[in-house]
């Protein structure tokens, strides 16, 4: 059975929540569809029973505003790869059985993940993301740890770090890439945006009262325990190769700010780029979020990093251009939001230029990993092996690095390693750049039962039948 809406959105995150109330409320029939059990995605995710509050209030109540609008809320199904006519797309849903799913229009609406990069004994238990401790603290009241250090690069710590606080952890301190917090005429340029420097000031006073050190300028190269990590060594970040601190852990979060999710828009066979900044693989769109292929829009995270305000801004400039293609959207809403769009828009750009370019970090740390560091935890590849791999057979190409190496071929399709994969490859090769720095999207973009496949077959000889 295919299911046939006005819109079809995949991600139920603030973008796709944004874009999903303004087409529903204007008489279009939306289809929203999340792999996740509720709404919100990683920002608004609902906080557990258990846990006193809500934490993000505004999420509860834009989720109810889109079910109470009628939008078909298609939660648990995993989209998981396009049909034959390049417009269809198959998902799974809750109970394994195959769905198929078709819009006038498709929102992408994917988000990101977080950007993770590989150091000696990052598989041990207790190194986790950011994000993740960022959810057990703040929607389930859990600590990842007792000591906790929150390490990478991104205001991203800031806020973690802050929950790990009200969560009941010892935040032994947290380390930065960059200096993004050093005095400098670059930094000055923040007071243009009022309400996120006085957001950042209340976090650097929550830190500043539990005396948690900021270490700017380091990078964590090295954790080491038994069952579980028990110590990290910092370095500095212009000499990883260079230990300036050991600290007492059982728990530790890195991570390097967040990655748009593309593996979608490129089944969709959407126009694809390189980022200069990042060095992130992201979807060719123009100011709606249109993309290359007609009647596709990516929009949030999925067509880069800028934050929630951000994000919600591109769903609702999505939807506008939709109706105005409708004749349900006015050039003055397009004019506000594209103002509003222009006003985040300088926002990112101040963070990219206070916070370290992930392209640079990328750079610095290939050439600091020791041969015997796992880069693919899901295959067990080391740095040599790639490193090997470039050398001895693939020239260069990502994509025959990963044949060659197997990084990347596990359960998670290079979604943990491939930026590290992606800097070996640089590293390995002399600099060259290596094209789109990231795997190929193979559908299923994600792990699919066989029966749901074999269901999907039956689905399809029944239809011709």
């Amino acid at each position: 059975m295919t299911t046939v809406r006005d819109v079809l959105i995949v991600g139920g995150g603030p973008a796709g929540l944004s874009a999903a109330a303004r087409l529903a409320a204007a008489g279009l029939t939306v289809a929203l569809v999340d792999e996740q059990p509720e709404l919100g995605g990683q920002y608004y995710r609902r906080p557990s029973p258990a846990a006193p509050g809500d934490h993000r209030p505004e999420g509860g109540r834009l989720i109810a505003r889109v079910r109470d609008l009628g939008v078909d809320c298609l939660t648990g199904h995993l989209v998981w790869g396009v049909d034959d006519d390049g417009r269809t797309l198959l998902a799974t849903g809750p109970d394994g059985v195959p769905a198929r799913l078709r819009g006038r229009h498709v929102i992408v609406a994917t988000g990101a993940y977080e950007r993770t990069y590989p150091f000696l004994g990052w598989q041990l238990p207790g190194v986790t993301t950011p994000g993740f401790a960022q959810h057990l603290a703040a929607a389930d009241g859990t600590p990842v740890g007792e000591r906790v250090l929150v390490a990478g690069s991104g205001p991203f710590l800031l806020p973690v770090a802050c929950s790990l606080l009200d969560a009941g952890a010892q935040v032994v301190g947290v380390a930065e890439a960059g200096h993004p917090y050093r005095p400098s005429l670059r930094a000055a340029a923040s007071l243009r945006h009022p309400a996120r420097l006085r957001e950042l000031a209340g976090y650097a006073a929550r830190l500043a009262r539990a005396r948690v050190p900021l270490w700017q300028g380091r990078v964590v190269t090295r954790a080491t325990g038994d069952d579980r990590v028990s110590s990290v060594t910092l370095a500095a970040t212009a000499d990883p190769a260079r230990p300036v601190r050991t600290l007492d852990v059982d728990a530790v979060c890195v991570g390097y700010g967040f990655r748009p999710q593309p593996e979608l828009a490129r089944l969709l066979a959407c126009e694809i780029r390189a980022d200069a900044v990042t060095g992130d693989a992201e979807p060719v769109t123009d100011r709606f979020g249109r993309t290359s292929r007609p009647g596709v829009y990516v929009i949030g995270e999925a067509a880069g990093i800028g934050g929630v305000h951000l994000a919600r801004a591109r769903g609702l400039m999505a939807a506008a251009h939709i109706l105005a293609r409708e004749n349900g959207s006015t050039p003055g809403e397009i004019a506000r939001l594209a103002a509003e769009i222009r006003g985040l828009d300088r926002f990112t750009s101040l963070n990219e230029a206070l916070y370290p370019s992930p392209a640079r970090l990328q750079d610095v740390l290939s050439r600091a990993l020791t041969g015997d560091t796992i880069v693919c935890r899901c295959e067990a590849v080391t740095a040599a092996d790639v490193r090997n791999a470039v050398l001895e057979r693939a020239g260069g190409d990502l994509n025959a690095t990963k044949s060659w190496s197997r990084a990347g071929m596990g359960p998670c399709q290079g979604r943990f390693c491939g930026f590290a994969v992606a800097g070996i490859v640089r590293d390995a090769s002399g600099g060259e750049p290596c094209g789109v720095p990231v795997f190929p999207a193979r559908q299923p973009v994600r792990p699919v039962p066989v029966e749901t496949l074999l269901a999907l077959g039956e689905q399809a000889e029944g239809a011709a039948g």
